[in-house]
């Protein structure tokens, strides 16, 4: 099922001409265009579907520092600076809390690596720090079992996925920004080798740049253009419960449930180190550049043979801009998710917090995510067509420092001093200028 998304006021009239088109009103895009509206940017959105209908509004409502990639560190401490202020901006039903985040470890293996982590991530200032067995008993009561140890940060936080990004989109729009739901883009026009419109489904319009948010449509949208981008999708599956007290109100983590404290006295619920990868066509037209992180990850994927091969298989990979678009076909992506995860993800809950006991599933949902062969984002221009820029593949990462990436974003589409050194997200990372799709 989706989830309870809040619908706000968007816009019906396509404008000729803008600086600047998003397409993806994702966590991502939406986050882009209010920076570009802060700025007094001409910006418009374009969301095929509904805002945050796909894994924006299916995440956990993590907003944290600790554990990330030190490439994405700093962007996740500029993203905690931009969602201080979203109450001021956009208001309190963001929900945003810094009830702090917490990692815990089943081994002294785990903690040696949490605090490897967290001596690269010192020059960052981090306020994380390794809480020993006693100090975790102390920080998370009431669990009933004995932690080796675990990776604390009490400056990290949480929101609420399914109201932040309508929300923040709302703001935008009051800043003069534009935004188009049911209006999907199909791919782009060039003039002079650069990018000089979109064409969408029911017209075009001129711009000057062209910023790609599309999620888990990234690849496809990127391949009609001939730009091979390797992504592949992975599919979470996550439960809310009914309002409960008594449990920890922090972002908790353990090596095989996750929760945190909803804004509606429930709680966000799911089974860690068990998203499912499908395999499809790309599975295997992406293979060499996957393999090293899928070895290396393995015990945090489910592979699945069989699923979504014939869903994506039937899915066009080349259409022409006066077509009708894959993404007119499918306007939400909303997979169902696996029963048996969700169940297994309270049992393994209730086992380590028996306070769960009394809880109550009010629903569940899956999402796809979209991962990256490095499971760092894109955000950046595509130098093989100039005035082309992408952000995606954030690998279930991108609720969190979604603020921080639409800022970077921004700053590099208008050529301003960006907030962070852009380098770690560069497209060209993945090889070369590739301009022939896989």
């Amino acid at each position: 099922m989706v989830p309870e998304l809040i619908d706000v006021e968007t816009d019906t009239t396509l404008p000729p001409r803008a600086d600047v088109v998003i397409i993806g009103g994702g966590i991502a895009g939406v986050s882009t265009l209010l920076a570009l509206a802060e700025q007094g940017v001409s910006a418009v959105l374009l969301e095929k579907g509904r805002l945050a209908g796909e894994q924006s509004s299916r995440n956990w409502g993590f907003c944290r520092t600790q554990g990330r990639a030190q490439a994405e560190v700093p962007l996740a401490l500029e993203s905690l600076r931009l969602w201080d202020r979203m109450d001021r901006l956009v208001g309190d039903e963001v929900g945003f809390q810094r009830a702090g985040a917490c990692y815990l470890c089943d081994t002294k293996a785990e903690v040696a690596g949490y605090e490897a982590w967290l001596d690269q991530a010192r020059q960052w200032q981090v306020q994380s720090r390794i809480l020993s067995a006693d100090e975790v008993d102390a920080t998370l009561p009431g669990s009933s079992r004995r932690w080796a140890g675990a990776l604390y940060t009490p400056n990290d936080g949480r929101a609420e996925p399914q109201r932040a990004v309508p929300l923040m989109a709302q703001a935008a729009r009051r800043l003069g920004a534009t935004i188009l739901t049911q209006r999907a883009a199909r791919g782009i026009e060039t003039k002079a080798g650069r990018i000089s419109g979109i064409v969408t489904e029911r017209g075009a319009i001129g711009c000057d740049a062209a910023v790609l948010a599309g999620g888990a449509w990234s690849r496809l949208f990127c391949g009609n253009m001939g730009v091979d981008f390797p992504q592949l999708k992975v599919l979470g599956s996550v439960m809310r419960t009914q309002p409960l007290d008594g449990p920890p109100e922090m972002a908790v983590a353990g090596p095989d449930f996750a929760f945190r404290k909803r804004r509606d006295g429930g709680y966000t619920v799911a089974r860690r180190n068990a998203n499912e990868a499908h395999l499809v066509p790309d599975s295997f037209r992406l293979l060499p550049r996957f393999l090293p992180t899928l070895l290396g990850s393995r015990r945090e994927y489910r592979i699945r043979l069989f699923g979504r091969f014939q869903e994506e298989r039937r899915i066009p990979r080349r259409w022409a801009l006066d077509q009708a678009s894959p993404f007119e076909a499918m306007r939400v992506l909303d997979p169902a998710p696996n029963p048996a995860i969700v169940e297994e993800s309270k049992a393994n809950l209730i086992r380590a917090f028996p306070a769960f006991a009394q809880a109550r599933i009010a629903a569940s949902w899956g999402g796809l995510i979209d991962t990256t062969p490095d499971a760092v984002p894109v955000i950046g221009p595509v130098r093989a067509v100039p005035g082309f820029y992408l952000m995606s593949g954030f690998s279930g990462h991108g609720f969190g420092i979604g603020p921080g990436a639409g800022r970077l974003m921004s700053e590099l589409v208008m050529g301003a001093t960006p907030v962070v050194d852009p380098t770690a997200f560069r497209f060209e990372r993945f090889g070369g200028e590739a301009r022939a799709a896989a």
